[in-house]
C-alpha cells in the first residue's frame, strides 16, 4: 500500500500512535498548536506550516505573496488557540536558477506580515530543492486561562464562523488576514469552548472539532455566510484556504456575542450528540448527513 491509499490523515495517524510524549507537553499532534508547558501563568504554542509551489502556490504567483502567505498560515495557527505569535524560523528550499529579485520579494512578503502581528523571525535553513518550498516554524504564548483546543465542544453549544466562506482560491487565499485580533477578543470576554481555523474546508475542519469533542453537530444552509466569489453552497462548505475562524459557545454566552457582535461573527448551527453525526439542513428544509470533503494532500 502506498499513501494515497493511506490517506493523509491516515498517515498522521499512524506517526502519532508511534509518538511517546513526557509531561511537559499538554497537547502533542491532533490540534492547530502543540502546547507546552512554560514558566508562569502562560503555555507555549508551537506550529509549522510548509508550502510547496504546485500546491499552495503556482510558478506564476507574485513572491510578496507567497512568502506573506507563508507566514500567515502559522499565525492563523497561533490564532486558532487564542494566543499571541511572537518567534518564527523560515526553511527555504530554492532551485539553483531562481532569481534574486524573486528572493527579495518573497522575504519582503516575510517581514512585512511578521512585523505586522509583531513575530520575530529569528533564523532559519536553506537548501536547493526542484521546486520553492517553505517551511515555517513558529512559537507563541497563550494565558493558561485562554487556551482554547479542538477537544472541548459541547452539547448545546452554537457553533460561529469569524467571517465569509468559499472561493478562496480566487485570491482570499493569498490575501487573507490572519485572525489573531478576533481569537484574543473571543477567548478573553468570551471564553470559548473549542476552536480551529477553516485551512481545509468547513466540512473537514468542524469535523476535526467533532472528532476531538466526541461530538456531532448541525448546520444550516441558509446561515452559512458566503462570500462574494464563492459561486455556491459547495464552495464554502468544501473550498479551503479561508482561515477564518470557527469556534463554539455555550448557549448563554453565544446570545451575548450576538448581542453584541461587531466584528461580523455568524453562527451557523449548534453542536449535537455524536450519534447524529454532521447534519447539513439545506435551505429548503431537507436534512441529510455529511461527512469528509475538503483539501487532503493525498
Amino acid at each position: 500500500m502506498n499513501i494515497s491509499g493511506l490517506g493523509e490523515f491516515g498517515l498522521i495517524d499512524r506517526f502519532k500512535k508511534s509518538i511517546r510524549l513526557d509531561t511537559s507537553v499538554i497537547k502533542g499532534t491532533g490540534d492547530d498548536c502543540a502546547v507546552i508547558r512554560s514558566s508562569g501563568a502562560k503555555f507555549m504554542l508551537f506550529t509549522c506550516d510548509m508550502l510547496v509551489e504546485g500546491v499552495d502556490f503556482l510558478k506564476k504567483t507574485d513572491p510578496y505573496l507567497i512568502g506573506r502567505k507563508a507566514i500567515a498560515v502559522s499565525l492563523s495557527d497561533i490564532a486558532a488557540c487564542a494566543g499571541i505569535p511572537r518567534y518564527c524560523l523560515v526553511s527555504l528550499g530554492l532551485p539553483r536558477g531562481t532569481k534574486v529579485s524573486f528572493t527579495d520579494r518573497l522575504f519582503k512578503g516575510m517581514r512585512d506580515i511578521s512585523s505586522k502581528f509583531g513575530v520575530n523571525i529569528v533564523g532559519g535553513d536553506l537548501s536547493r530543492s526542484a521546486k520553492v518550498t517553505i517551511d515555517v516554524s513558529m512559537i507563541g504564548f497563550v494565558e493558561k486561562r485562554n487556551l482554547v483546543l479542538r477537544s472541548n465542544a459541547c452539547k448545546g453549544d452554537i457553533i460561529f464562523t469569524s467571517g465569509a466562506l468559499g472561493g478562496s482560491l480566487k485570491g482570499k487565499h493569498l490575501k487573507f488576514t490572519p485572525r489573531v485580533g478576533e481569537a484574543r477578543f473571543l477567548a478573553r470576554k468570551f471564553g470559548l469552548n473549542s476552536m480551529t481555523d477553516i485551512s481545509d474546508g468547513l466540512i473537514q475542519d468542524l469535523g476535526h472539532i467533532l472528532e476531538e469533542s466526541l461530538a456531532g453537530a448541525v448546520i444550516y444552509q441558509d446561515l452559512i455566510p458566503l462570500s462574494a466569489s464563492a459561486g455556491n453552497i459547495k464552495n464554502a462548505l468544501y473550498d479551503g484556504e479561508d482561515f477564518e475562524l470557527l469556534f463554539t459557545l455555550p448557549l448563554a454566552k453565544a446570545k451575548r456575542l450576538i448581542r453584541e457582535n461587531a466584528r461580523g461573527f455568524h453562527a451557523i448551527g449548534q453542536i449535537v450528540d455524536k450519534k447524529h453525526g454532521l447534519l447539513f439542513v439545506d435551505n429548503r428544509g431537507r436534512i441529510r448527513k455529511i461527512s469528509g470533503g475538503g483539501f487532503r494532500h493525498f
